[in-house]
């Protein structure tokens, strides 16, 4: 899998852009603000629709501008791929010219996996950090899971609005429709914490190596899934929570509230482990997730990483440019290429523009 074009017009501070990209590394240099991160940003949205910072289309509308245009030119097993999306009022959206309905008939076309310094969040964050970390893996692995997510997230908030509405009485028409979207909460959650756990098993001897890869210290890793309402099942759960749930009016029990619990050495990574061991994690959940995606698929991924040379000390750096996965990678840094890094070609960034050195 590699993206061989990108053009973006009127994307953040691009007023026009066009670049080919190499087969292995390509490192983007240039001064902070000058759209390094936007470059990346736009790669990764032919994959996702969505801005790996978490902000909202707007935002990636240049200023001034009705409406933005990314597209793409890529191969995957032998098939060329034309990626177009226009973010504005519209929202177009096709491949290989063909208009898309659904933003999730694309998840299957190009698959990238993005490392930013902001990824120290998945360790030391709150557990939303590492829900959504599992999720993403999940669709990266199988879109079908995209869908199972999204009929969750409509689902919490329909009955989130009902027992809002409820005003914290249990009236019997309440109840009765409490318990229609209970059942509803119940074959949802169920399946995606089910296909979480799953993958946590098959992710942590991944995350093991990984550390070992990256980390110059040396610890036992391990990672569970935390949902304590799994061993009663989630009916349950939410029978014992309702009288809470209605006076709260919020929901308090399903996979929206469970965890990735990480620890090195049998300590909490979150709050036992150091500096340089929470960015030694977070390097290895973002490889392991790459790998596993990688040889589930018999495809690698495109590797995004962004500045996060800067974040760490010289041996973590050597270490991860010594690990990177085989296959197409895009690094971009405010500073000069990082020493190991043997890029196929060089990408100035300056004010929206940019120059090609090979």
């Amino acid at each position: 899998m590699r993206l061989t074009r990108l053009w973006l017009h009127d994307f953040r501070n691009y007023e026009s852009a066009d670049l080919t990209l190499a087969p292995g590394l390509t490192v983007v240099r240039g001064a902070n603000g000058e759209g390094k991160t936007s470059l990346l940003e736009g790669i990764s949205y032919l994959a996702t629709l969505a801005s790996f910072r978490g902000v909202p289309n707007e935002a990636l509308v240049r200023e001034g501008a009705a409406r933005a245009v990314v597209r793409g030119e890529g191969e995957r097993a032998g098939r060329q791929l034309l990626i177009e999306a226009e973010i504005g009022p519209r929202g177009r959206l096709s491949l290989n010219k063909q208009r898309l309905r659904r933003s999730s008939d694309l998840l299957d076309a190009l698959r990238v996996s993005v490392f930013a310094p902001d990824d120290l969040e998945l360790v030391k964050g709150g557990p939303s950090a590492r829900r959504r970390y599992l999720d993403d893996a999940l669709v990266a692995l199988a879109p079908k899971h995209d869908a199972l997510r999204r009929d969750l997230d409509r689902i919490l908030r329909q009955r989130t609005a009902l027992l809002r509405q409820s005003g914290g009485r249990l009236t019997p028409d309440i109840a009765t429709t409490l318990d229609v979207w209970d059942a509803k909460l119940v074959t949802a959650g169920e399946a995606l914490a089910d296909a979480r756990a799953a993958l946590v098993a098959d992710l942590e001897p991944a995350l093991a190596k990984a550390y070992a890869d990256v980390a110059p210290e040396r610890g036992a890793v391990s990672a569970a899934y935390d949902a304590p309402w799994r061993a009663a099942g989630l009916a349950a759960g939410l029978a014992a929570a309702r009288t809470d749930e209605l006076r709260r009016g919020v929901c308090l029990v399903g996979p929206h509230r469970d965890d990735l619990t990480l620890r090195i050495n049998a300590m909490s990574a979150r709050t036992h482990a150091s500096q340089g061991e929470q960015r030694s994690m977070a390097l290895a959940l973002r490889l392991a997730a790459h790998r596993l995606v990688a040889d589930a698929l018999g495809d690698v991924p495109v590797l995004l990483l962004d500045d996060v040379f800067s974040e760490l000390d010289p041996g973590r750096s050597e270490a991860l440019l010594h690990h990177l996965p085989a296959g197409q990678a895009v690094l971009t840094t405010a500073g000069p290429v990082p020493a190991g890094a043997v890029p196929d070609q060089v990408v100035t960034v300056a004010a929206g523009r940019l120059m090609v050195q090979t």
